[in-house]
């Protein structure tokens, strides 16, 4: 599981995935679309319009909202052009001016001479910058690749793993005849968003299971749309461990076992694979354990404690 980091991307790349939802329109001719933003968040540049340019953040998309493009209008045309001229030799990757207002002659002419391109949308300047960020935020996620099917069984977000050929794909199409929901399988995408790991599939392959010997399956067509979803917080990783290791694995689920995906500590369950075992059933099992310890219930150890009572009637 190689950690994939990004510390930058494209003004073409952010408009490629986010044009629509932040409903972005270039303001005249698109350029600069090549120039990098490298920090995950838009900045309002208040302070560098009135001439302070002590940390400012030049990697960041800059937002102009009602209040810098009033204070912009209120300036004589001079020392507007002379401020502008000024943020605009920072070389920020863009910029956003929200609620649809327009930008003068004379400033668009400074931007186009820097190669800055403008966007506008009708948003309202703080939902616009809070969903920027939202979207920047995926954008510069750390990522990583994981072999294994992902699905969602009531709530818990699954991932089973385990090497080729223990049956992976035949334990999923199970809990789908059970009512799971496909994310992912083969190669599972998984992205750190806050302190969630968030797993999805690619384009290409969303909704579709290999069975060996059978080939490629459309599981909407086989079980309807709601067996799929696009995407799923990681919950519980199921490693799927061969038969001759039947004797090696936890028998009493006292202590829960874990294991580290990009940083996050997520729950782990060891289950061998042997002829007459249902799988799909115990993967189920275990999915419907950790959602009672979420709630606080924990069946081993309510077990442990009776039998701690049993053997100590006394208290001594």
């Amino acid at each position: 599981m190689k950690r994939q980091e990004t510390n930058s991307i494209t003004v073409a790349q952010f408009l490629q995935n986010h044009q629509e939802e932040l409903q972005l329109q270039p303001f005249g001719e698109p350029i600069g679309l090549d120039r990098e933003i490298r920090e995950p968040a838009p900045n309002r540049p208040g302070l560098a319009l009135a001439g302070f340019f002590t940390y400012f953040a030049k990697k960041r998309i800059q937002v102009l909202g009602n209040s810098e493009i009033s204070y912009l209008k209120k300036l004589d045309d001079k020392t507007r052009a002379k401020r502008f001229e000024a943020l605009c030799e920072q070389e920020p990757p863009c910029l956003v001016i929200a609620r649809s207002h327009g930008l003068s002659t004379d400033l668009a002419q400074i931007t186009a001479q820097q190669g800055i391109p403008i966007f506008s949308t009708p948003m309202v300047t703080m939902s616009f910058c809070n969903a920027a960020t939202r979207c920047l935020e995926r954008d510069f996620a750390p990522r990583t690749t994981i072999h294994g099917c992902m699905l969602d069984y009531r709530g818990i977000g699954v991932l089973i793993m385990g090497k080729s050929g223990t049956g992976k794909s035949e334990t999923a199409i199970g809990m789908l005849d059970r009512g799971a929901a496909l994310v992912a399988d083969d190669m599972v995408r998984v992205k750190l968003l806050g302190d969630e790991l968030i797993a999805k599939s690619n384009e290409l392959s969303q909704g579709y299971i290999e069975m060996r010997g059978i080939g490629i399956i459309n599981v909407a067509n086989l079980y309807g749309l709601s067996a799929i979803r696009p995407r799923k917080r990681l919950d519980l990783v199921v490693t799927l461990r061969p038969q001759s290791d039947l004797n090696n694995v936890d028998r009493t689920g006292i202590k829960q076992k874990n294991i580290e995906i990009l940083g996050q500590s997520i729950a782990n369950v060891e289950i061998p694979v042997a002829p007459g075992r249902d799988t799909a059933r115990l993967v189920s099992v275990a999915a419907l354990d950790l959602q009672l310890r979420k709630l606080g219930y924990d069946m081993a150890d309510e077990f442990n404690q009776r039998l701690l009572a049993k053997m100590n009637p006394n208290g001594f």
